[in-house]
C-alpha cells in the first residue's frame, strides 16, 4: 500500500474493507520470535499478538494520513484524469474474495503468561515506524520491485 500510494497507483481494499485484522510491528513479531526460539518450552505453540484489531480500511486510511504529513503527494502523480491531491484518493473498493474471512484473531494470551512478552510498539507508532522506514529506504524496496535485488547480504561484512 505505501509503495503503491508513493507511485500514485490504487490502493485495493476488499469489499467494503471492514475485515478485521490484528496488526504486529516486525520488530515486535521478531522479538517474540527471539524469545520464543531461546526461553520457550520445546513443543508448545505460542500465538504471537499485537492487540491492534483494526479494519483493513482503517489501516488504509491511517497510512494514507501519514503520507500525507510526511511526503504530501507530488503533482506527477495522477488518478485517473486528474491530479493526485491526497492519497486517500487513490483507496479502490474492489470485489471481495469468496470465502474471505471477516475477521481473523488470536488469544496471545500464553505468550505474555509464560515469556512475559507483549509488544512494545501500538498500531500508530509501529504503522509511522513503517511508513518512515519506507519513506527511508527507497533506494531498497525500488530494487526489490524493479528485479534488480538479488539477495545479496545488506549489512556490514562479518556481522
Amino acid at each position: 500500500m505505501i509503495v503503491n500510494a508513493l507511485d500514485g497507483k490504487p490502493l485495493p481494499v476488499y469489499g467494503d474493507g471492514r475485515q478485521i485484522r490484528d496488526w504486529l510491528y516486525v520488530e515486535d513479531h521478531a522479538r517474540a520470535l527471539y524469545l520464543v526460539a531461546t526461553k520457550g518450552s520445546i513443543s508448545e505453540t505460542y500465538n504471537i499478538g499485537g492487540h491492534n484489531e483494526m479494519a483493513n480500511i482503517d489501516v488504509v486510511k491511517t497510512i494514507c494520513s501519514l503520507l500525507e504529513e510526511f511526503a504530501p503527494p507530488a503533482p506527477r502523480h495522477s488518478c485517473g484524469s486528474r491530479n493526485l491531491v491526497s492519497y486517500h484518493d487513490l483507496i479502490t473498493f474492489v470485489k471481495d474474495r469468496p470465502g474471505h474471512d471477516l475477521r481473523y484473531a488470536i488469544d496471545a494470551n500464553k505468550i505474555e503468561q509464560e515469556l512475559g512478552w507483549k509488544p512494545e510498539e501500538t498500531f500508530d507508532s509501529g504503522i509511522r515506524k513503517t511508513v518512515e522506514w519506507y519513506l527511508n529506504n527507497e533506494a531498497w524496496w525500488s530494487r526489490v520491485l524493479d528485479g534488480s535485488y538479488s539477495r545479496e547480504r545488506l549489512g556490514a561484512e562479518g556481522k
